[in-house]
């Protein structure tokens, strides 16, 4: 009798460990379920009310081949802007391979200007204005599910063939403003309605912010800002309204 149960044993622990390969970490990349080809735009960058313009965005996508080259601009009315480039491969997942970030003050000086070389396993930085200038370059063994600026966005549109229990972590590089590696979490909220001069739109909100522990996490939701995405059902789902922090310096904006 003794047999059957430990075949029966070897068996169930056979299939939870395949239930534990087939888990996505937050460094695998996602799959890709819509098409991505060339693709521009802008968009206007509120106060955090909501109401005023402060800025505009201008964003272009090429795709070459399997490879996805991106440029969002964000041009604010000071002067200041934020800029994010990325390249990535687009061949049934979202692979990262380069980018940078780059924040300049209302004087038109990088502040924080990041080069993330996900294929060359490098990010190199330099942030602090005049004597204060510190650089900073090392190697980093970035997994190919890091994603930062317009990259995130995709993680935002292929969320649903690629989240756990409402919730979908990746890896991200961000100046803050020396150069950080983090996880972040991407997470379902509930529907909402939007009110857009005189029609109502049906969407639905999702959240995102750091992740390090359970333990950890809600104290840090408290104190960090928060990031909301307002999304339109579709296929392809389409970003209605963003409200976060425009960058580290935490500035509240609007986009819509």
């Amino acid at each position: 009798m003794r047999r059957p149960v430990a075949t029966v044993t070897l068996a169930a622990a056979l299939l939870a460990l395949r239930g534990c390969a087939a888990a996505r970490s937050a460094g695998d990349p996602i799959r890709l379920v819509f098409d991505e080809g060339d693709i521009a735009g802008t968009s206007t960058v509120y106060g955090p009310d909501g109401q005023e313009p402060i800025g505009f965005i201008e964003y272009r996508q090429k795709r070459r081949g399997n490879v996805l080259s991106s440029v969002r601009i964000a041009h604010f009315r000071d002067g200041s802007s934020d800029e994010d480039r990325a390249e990535a491969r687009v061949e049934g997942t979202l692979e990262a391979l380069t980018g940078r970030s780059i924040v300049r003050d209302a004087d038109g000086v990088a502040v924080a200007d990041v080069t993330i070389d996900v294929a060359g396993g490098r990010v190199s930085a330099s942030w602090g204005r005049d004597a204060d200038r510190q650089r900073k370059e090392e190697p980093v063994a970035l997994p190919k599910g890091t994603y930062w600026g317009p990259l995130i966005y995709l993680v935002l549109k292929n969320f649903d063939a690629n989240a756990e229990d409402g919730r979908l972590v990746f890896t991200t590089v961000v100046p803050t403003p020396q150069p950080r590696v983090l996880d972040l979490e991407l997470s379902r909220g509930d529907p909402a309605v939007l009110e857009r001069t005189g029609t109502r739109l049906a969407t639905q909100r999702f959240e995102l912010g750091p992740t390090v522990h359970w333990a950890v996490d809600p104290i840090l939701r408290r104190v960090l800002p928060r990031t909301t995405f307002w999304v339109l059902p579709g296929e392809p789902p389409a970003l209605a309204r963003f409200a976060g922090p425009r960058n580290y310096a935490r500035q509240e904006i609007v986009i819509q």
